[in-house]
Order: C-alpha cells, then sequence, then structure tokens
C-alpha cells in the first residue's frame, strides 16, 4: 500500500488481490468522513438532532402502526 499526500487530495494505491467488499465499506465511509471534517458539532447536539428527527417520524406515521 502506498499513500501520497498532495495539497489537494490523499491518494491510496493498494494491490489488485484486497479484499474488494472490505474496500467498498471502507470507501462508504469515506464521504461521511469527508462531510463531517469541519464539523464542530458535539455529540450532544447530534444527539438532539437525532432524536429531534425520530419524535417528528412517529407523529407523522403513528397512524401507520397504531390503529
Amino acid at each position: 500500500m502506498v499513500i501520497e499526500g498532495t495539497n489537494k487530495e490523499v491518494i491510496i494505491r493498494l494491490p489488485s488481490y484486497v479484499d474488494t467488499v472490505g474496500l467498498q465499506c471502507l470507501i462508504d465511509y469515506l464521504p461521511y468522513k469527508e462531510a463531517t471534517a469541519k464539523s464542530k458539532a458535539k455529540q450532544s447536539d447530534v444527539e438532539a438532532l437525532v432524536k429531534e428527527v425520530k419524535e417528528g417520524w412517529w407523529l407523522k406515521n403513528k397512524s401507520h402502526f397504531v390503529k
């Protein structure tokens, strides 16, 4: 494996025999890392947002599950 850094990007070179399923999992994680790299959100802020979204979803969809 070779990792190179330039002014604009990081380049990772791997041999062709590397497991592509595991590699895909890693690649799927990278956009999250890129999107959150400059975030100043605290974990408590994230948890509050998740709670708010879940409550809103439940209020909107409750009638589909509870009769």
